[in-house]
């Protein structure tokens, strides 16, 4: 719990820090659109260019650019909120230690020195394999049916080819 602590001060600081450029882009944001409002406004009761640029000038350009340092600092706002969230899963994937050593080899699957088919498969298993672990119909392979080829290894508990029988005379 202790350790925990740290990483929401330091989190509620940043968020802090982040809620007054969130709240100025949110104003900057709505003073630009009612700036843009009274040029438009404006603008539209004149008929002459020369009467219109008065409006353009003091309303509608100020708008605009405040519309945009309004955008530019909400996106500024929101990476920096982003930010700070990834600090704080930072900080508690560290407070958690380091993971267990995973090895880089896998556990094998089957370790049976037995091995067995299915009669009418195409593969021979281990005896432990899961693909015929409990199922009655798997038999003993039989060492002269597996040095003819006609069955393949299983490719998932990888059996170890026996030795092939000596010819008899």
């Amino acid at each position: 719990m202790r350790a925990a602590q740290p990483v929401r001060t330091a989190r509620t600081a940043r968020l802090r820090a982040v809620r007054p450029i969130l709240w100025t882009a949110f104003a900057a944001l709505a003073a630009g659109a009612v700036l843009s409002v009274i040029g438009w406004y404006g603008m539209s009761g004149e008929r002459f260019a020369e009467r219109q640029l008065p409006y353009l000038a003091s309303c509608t350009v100020p708008g605009a650019a405040l519309i945009i340092a309004g955008a530019v600092l909400f996106a500024h706002g929101r990476s920096a909120l982003a930010a700070a969230r990834v600090e704080e899963l930072y900080g508690l994937l560290v407070a958690a230690g380091a993971p267990p050593p995973v090895s880089e080899q896998p556990a094998p699957v089957a370790t049976s020195g037995d091995l067995l088919m299915i009669p009418g498969g195409t593969l021979w298993h281990r005896a432990d394999c899961p693909l015929v672990a409990g199922k009655p119909e798997a038999v003993p392979a039989d060492a002269r049916i597996l040095a003819t080829g006609d069955l393949d290894p299983c490719p998932i508990c990888e059996p170890q080819a026996p030795a092939a029988p000596s010819p008899e005379h």
